[in-house]
């Protein structure tokens, strides 16, 4: 694996194009195959905290300054043409992956890992990490590097950015048993901890604020740190006043709000269907 960063970091400093370098592309090439079989992450915890690994995002960036447009069209009156570094994943049933027909796509370079289910239409980007048992759905994106974890339910329209640029920026991750309600938006390297849920319609992003009413607590991110969401935190979209400029106009500022922390009540409304999978 160090040889491959070597080669990776070496590439990425080098002004190489899809041209001049073979083994460079080779370097590429070794990197998308370990990420799409999970073996290579863009940022995994390690003694309980959670590392970016650089290199894999440069290795991700350089595929796509060595790739060509291609013409990846299939069957069917739709035109498709994207860099030939990144084709779209292809699934078998020897992966145990759900892609339920109806316009979901990965890219190569994102694992999916066995017992995850796909609603259509979704997408998964390159470099994203998809754990075992988590539900994609309909108009559900997972950006390029972000992170999610096992029994995740990622609901109807949500959004999870990645984070690729800057390289050393931390992605957004979703750890396990995670559930993100329709329309949320979760961005900008936000971690979600384990067992949080995330109302419908509420938006995490750094220079975003939350509210803990429960403990009394506010979490902000900072220079060094993402906007971290506390494990088993209910979040549901708020606002807060409008004290300072035009305060007599009467408005208020979105702001997400801890209203409690996971409960039996909470559990059973949360548990996803062992049925489906």
């Amino acid at each position: 694996m160090q040889t491959l960063q070597h080669e990776i970091e070496h590439w990425y400093a080098a002004a190489v194009d899809a041209e001049t370098s073979k083994a460079a592309h080779a370097a590429f090439e070794a990197l998308r195959e370990g990420l799409t079989a999970g073996r290579i992450r863009a940022a995994e915890k390690r003694d309980g905290q959670w590392h970016v690994n650089v290199w894999v995002k440069q290795g991700i960036l350089l595929g796509f300054r060595l790739g060509m447009l291609q013409d990846m069209s299939g069957p069917g009156p739709l035109s498709f043409v994207d860099k030939d570094t990144f084709p779209v994943r292809r699934f078998t049933p020897e992966d145990r992956v759900r892609v339920v027909p109806g316009g979901s796509s990965a890219r190569s370079g994102a694992y999916v890992a066995p017992g995850v289910i796909c609603m259509p239409p979704m997408y998964i980007n390159a470099g994203a990490y998809v754990d075992e048992g988590t539900l994609v759905d309909s108009h559900a994106l997972v950006g390029s590097c972000a992170q999610i974890g096992k029994r995740v339910h990622l609901s109807a329209a949500a959004q999870v950015g990645g984070v690729l640029e800057p390289v050393n920026a931390v992605p957004v991750i979703i750890e396990d048993d995670v559930l993100v309600g329709g329309n949320c938006g979760v961005y900008e390297g936000t971690r979600v901890g384990r067992g949080a849920v995330l109302g419908a319609g509420t938006i995490l992003t750094r220079s975003t604020p939350l509210f803990d009413v429960v403990r009394g607590a506010v979490y902000r991110s900072s220079a060094d740190t993402p906007l971290i969401v506390p494990e088993d935190a209910v979040v549901v979209p708020g606002s807060r006043k409008l004290d300072r400029g035009h305060a007599e106009w009467g408005l208020s500022l979105y702001a997400p709000v801890i209203i409690k922390y996971r409960d039996e009540k909470t559990d059973a409304s949360a548990a996803l269907e062992e049925l489906l999978r």
